[in-house]
C-alpha cells in the first residue's frame, strides 16, 4: 500500500512537472500571433463593429497567467466618422496561477494604456454607443420558449453576498493617460475628460484600498485621493469606511471621512463633510463664466466654507453640527428630513450677522434725464397693466399639504434695504396644509417689533391672517434708512391685524380685511407743513404772500386708526395733537384703484397742550383735502370751508391768545407762542 502511494505521488508530481514544463514552453514556441485576423474577425461579429489590435501580444501561463495587447481598436458603426470609438495603447494582465487552486487571486498587475472612449449623438438623436452586437430576435425568442422558468423568489439564506474565493490581492491596478469624450450634434453640447490616470493600490479584502485619481474636465484640473475599506470577505454586509479628498480647479477641496454602514442591507452613511474656504469668485473665473450674480458690494463672495455631520438612510436624513461661512457671515445649523415622499422636514438655524443688501444686486443708475434704468429699453416700469384675471393661474398646492414643516430661527444681526434689524426669533411649523408663523420678535431702532402669521392652503385659494405689533421704535432713522427719505420722525407704536385670501397681489387687494391703529409720539411729519399751507391760504385771500420753507409739522401725537373691509382702506378721526394746533383727518382709499379721497382739517388753538389733551378746542381752521392718485396726490384747500367759516378779525385773534382758563400753563407762555406763531402764519 505504502509503494502504491509512493507512485501515485510519483505519478502526480511527473504529470504536474509535465504541465508546467509546457505552460512554460508552450507560450515561447507557440506563435500566438497567426490566431491575430481570427480573433479580429470574431470580435467584429459579436459587435458589429470594425474590430483591429496590434502584432505585439505576449502570452504567458506560469507562474503567472497573463496576456499583453496592444493597440487595440473598436470602429464607429455606418453614418459616424471613420475615427475608432475605442481604442486603447496597450493592456495588460498577470494572475498568479497557484494560489487559484485554493481559490485564492493574486493578481500582479491590471495596467490600462491611453484608452480613449470617443461618444457621439449626431443630429437625428442615435449615438455612436447604440446598438451595439447583431441581435437575434428569432433566437432569443426560441431560447425563451425553450428554457424552463425559474423561480426568481427569494428564500431564506439567500441574501449572503460571501464571495467563492478565500481572498482576493491586486497589487496594481492602473488607468493611464486616458481620455473621454463627449459631443451632441443636434445641441453642440462637448465635454471632454482627458489625462485621466487611476491608481488603486494595495486592493484587498481586509486593507483598506488607497486610491489615487486626477484628470482634467475641458482643461479643469479634478483629483481624488484617500482609502476605502477594508470591504471583506462578505462585501456589503459589513460596514466600509472611507477617508478621501477632492480637489478641482485648484480652487476647491472637498474631505468626506466617515462609513458606509451595510451597503446591501441597511444602507446607512455616516459622514463627516468639509468643504475647506474657496473663493466663489474665483471659482467662476476659473470655470470661464462670469459670476451669475452682480452684487452692490464687489468685496462680498470671496469666502465661502461648510462643515456638517450627515447621517442618513433610505428612510431619512439628518445634519448636525453645522457650520456654514459666507464671507464674514457665520450660520449654524442642525436639520431632519424624513418621510421623504411627504416631506417631514425639522431645522434650526442661528446666524450671526449678515447685510443682504450687499449681495443684492446695484441701485438702478440714473441717466442724464434724471431717469432710472430700472425699466427696460421700451421703457416699461414692470407695473401690470393689464387684466389681472385674464393672466390668472392656478398653484398646485397638494406638495404644501402634505409637508410638515418645524424650523426655529435666529439671527442676531439683520440688514436689508438699508433697514438693521437685531436679536431676530422665528418659529415656523406647518401641518396638513395650515403653516404658522409664532412668534417672530425683534429689536427695531430702539424698540420692539413682533409677528404671528397663519397661512391655510386646505382650498385651492389660501387664506392668511397676519398680527403685526411695534413698540417703541424710532420711526425717523428707521423710515430714512429702509428709503432714503425724511416722512415722519417720533416713537412708533402698532397694532395691526389683518386677513386675506389669494396668492396674487390682485386677489389680496380685493380680500384685505382687517383694522388696527398706528401711533407716533412726539415727532413731526417731514414734507407737509400744515403751517405753511395755513399761511398759503391767507396769501390765497390776500392777507399776505406766501414764502417757500422746507416742509414739517411738529406734532406731540399722531394717531391713525383705520379699518379695511374688501381691499377699501378707511381712516376715521385720525388725529394730530401738537401745541396751538389739532389736525383731523378723515377718508378712504381704495387699494384696488389706487385712489385717494381724504380730508385733512388742521385747527390754530390757544394751548400749549399736546399729548394728553382731550378737550374741544376752539380755534382757526383752515381744511384742505387730498384726492388723486397715489403715484399723483393732489393737496387743495377747502376754500368753500374757509369762507363758510370766516375767518376771525383782530379781536378773536386776541380772544384766541387769551386762552381758555383751564390753567395748565402760564398765560404769557400761550402768548408768546401763539404770537410766535401767528407772525409765522401772516409774515
Amino acid at each position: 500500500m505504502v509503494r502504491f502511494l509512493k507512485w501515485v505521488i510519483v505519478t502526480v508530481g511527473i504529470l504536474a512537472g509535465l504541465i508546467i514544463g509546457a505552460a512554460v514552453l508552450i507560450p515561447m514556441f507557440v506563435d500566438v500571433g497567426k490566431y491575430l485576423p481570427n480573433i479580429e474577425s470574431m470580435v467584429t461579429r459579436q459587435t458589429g463593429r470594425s474590430f483591429s489590435m496590434g502584432d505585439d501580444i505576449k502570452l504567458s501561463l506560469f507562474p503567472w497567467a497573463g496576456i499583453r495587447l496592444s493597440d487595440l481598436t473598436l470602429g464607429n458603426p455606418e453614418g459616424f466618422e471613420k475615427k475608432p470609438m475605442i481604442s486603447v495603447k496597450s493592456f495588460e494582465v498577470r494572475v498568479k496561477v497557484l494560489p487559484l487552486f485554493s481559490k485564492q487571486i493574486e493578481v500582479d498587475k491590471f495596467i490600462v494604456d491611453s484608452p480613449s472612449i470617443v461618444l457621439v449623438k449626431n443630429k437625428a438623436g442615435l449615438g455612436n454607443w447604440e446598438h451595439i452586437g447583431a441581435v437575434d430576435t428569432s433566437s432569443s425568442a426560441q431560447k425563451s420558449q425553450t428554457q424552463p422558468s425559474r423561480d426568481t423568489s427569494a428564500s431564506p439564506g439567500t441574501t449572503s453576498t460571501e464571495l467563492p474565493i478565500k481572498s482576493f490581492i491586486v497589487e496594481q491596478f492602473d488607468i493611464v493617460n486616458g481620455f473621454l469624450s463627449y459631443a451632441d450634434k443636434g445641441t453642440g453640447l462637448s465635454k471632454k475628460i482627458s489625462d485621466l490616470n487611476l491608481n488603486l493600490s494595495g486592493i484587498s479584502m481586509d486593507k483598506a484600498i488607497a486610491i489615487v485619481f486626477g484628470a482634467k474636465i475641458d482643461g479643469k484640473p479634478v483629483s481624488l485621493t484617500g482609502k476605502v475599506g477594508p470591504v471583506g470577505q462578505n462585501p456589503g454586509a459589513t460596514d466600509i469606511d472611507f477617508n478621501l479628498m477632492g480637489k478641482a480647479l485648484d480652487q476647491l477641496t472637498v474631505s468626506l471621512q466617515g462609513r458606509l454602514i451595510k451597503p446591501l442591507t441597511e444602507q446607512k452613511i455616516d459622514l463627516a463633510l468639509e468643504l475647506k474656504p474657496f473663493s466663489p469668485k474665483k471659482l467662476f473665473a476659473a470655470l470661464d463664466q462670469p459670476v451669475p450674480i452682480k452684487t452692490a458690494d464687489v468685496s462680498v463672495l470671496e469666502k465661502l466654507s461648510l462643515k456638517a455631520l450627515v447621517k442618513g438612510s433610505a428612510k431619512a436624513v439628518t445634519l448636525s453640527n453645522g457650520v456654514l461661512v459666507l464671507d464674514d457671515s457665520t450660520i449654524n445649523f442642525s436639520a431632519r428630513a424624513q418621510a421623504f415622499e411627504k416631506p417631514d422636514l425639522k431645522f434650526a438655524l442661528s446666524l450671526d450677522k449678515i447685510d443682504v443688501d450687499r449681495y443684492l444686486p446695484p441701485a438702478a443708475e440714473k441717466d442724464s434725464d434724471g431717469k432710472t434704468s430700472a425699466g427696460d429699453e421700451a421703457g416699461n416700469t414692470g407695473k401690470n397693466t393689464d387684466n389681472p384675471d385674464s393672466k390668472s393661474t392656478t398653484t398646485d398646492y397638494t406638495p404644501l399639504r402634505r409637508m410638515v414643516l418645524d424650523a426655529k430661527v435666529n439671527i442676531g444681526s439683520l440688514k436689508v434695504s438699508g433697514l438693521t434689524m437685531t436679536t431676530i426669533t422665528a418659529v415656523l411649523a406647518g401641518k396638513n396644509g395650515v403653516f404658522t408663523l409664532d412668534p417672530f420678535t425683534m429689536d427695531l431702532y430702539q424698540g420692539k417689533a413682533g409677528a404671528t402669521a397663519r397661512v391655510d392652503v386646505r382650498k385651492n385659494t389660501p387664506a392668511t391672517n397676519l398680527h403685526l405689533t411695534t413698540s417703541g421704535v424710532q420711526a425717523g432713522p428707521a423710515i430714512r434708512d429702509s428709503t432714503g427719505k425724511d416722512i415722519i420722525e417720533g416713537t412708533m407704536a402698532s397694532d395691526i391685524a389683518l386677513t386675506m385670501d389669494g396668492d396674487t397681489p390682485e386677489m389680496i387687494k380685493k380680500t384685505l380685511d382687517g383694522e388696527g391703529e398706528i401711533k407716533f409720539l412726539d415727532g413731526a411729519i417731514v414734507g407737509v407743513d400744515i403751517a405753511r399751507t395755513i399761511r398759503n391760504a391767507k396769501a390765497d385771500i390776500g392777507l399776505k404772500e406766501s414764502t417757500p420753507e422746507k416742509p414739517r409739522t411738529d406734532f406731540a401725537e399722531l394717531k391713525i386708526p383705520y379699518m379695511a373691509t374688501k381691499g377699501l382702506l378707511k381712516i376715521e378721526d385720525a388725529s394730530l395733537v401738537s401745541p396751538l394746533l389739532r389736525l383731523v383727518a378723515r377718508g378712504e382709499t381704495s387699494l384696488i384703484k389706487e385712489d385717494l379721497n381724504f380730508r385733512i382739517e388742521p385747527k390754530l388753538v390757544a394751548t400749549l397742550k399736546g399729548q394728553g389733551d382731550t378737550k374741544d378746542r376752539s380755534g382757526l381752521l383752515i381744511p384742505f383735502v387730498i384726492t388723486g392718485t397715489w403715484e399723483e396726490p393732489k393737496v387743495t384747500l377747502d376754500l368753500e370751508a374757509i369762507m363758510k367759516n370766516r375767518l376771525p378779525d383782530a379781536d378773536e385773534i386776541k380772544q384766541i391768545l387769551k386762552g381758555d382758563g383751564s390753567g395748565d400753563i402760564k398765560k404769557k407762555d400761550v402768548e408768546d407762542a401763539a404770537k410766535k406763531l401767528i407772525k409765522g402764519l401772516l409774515k
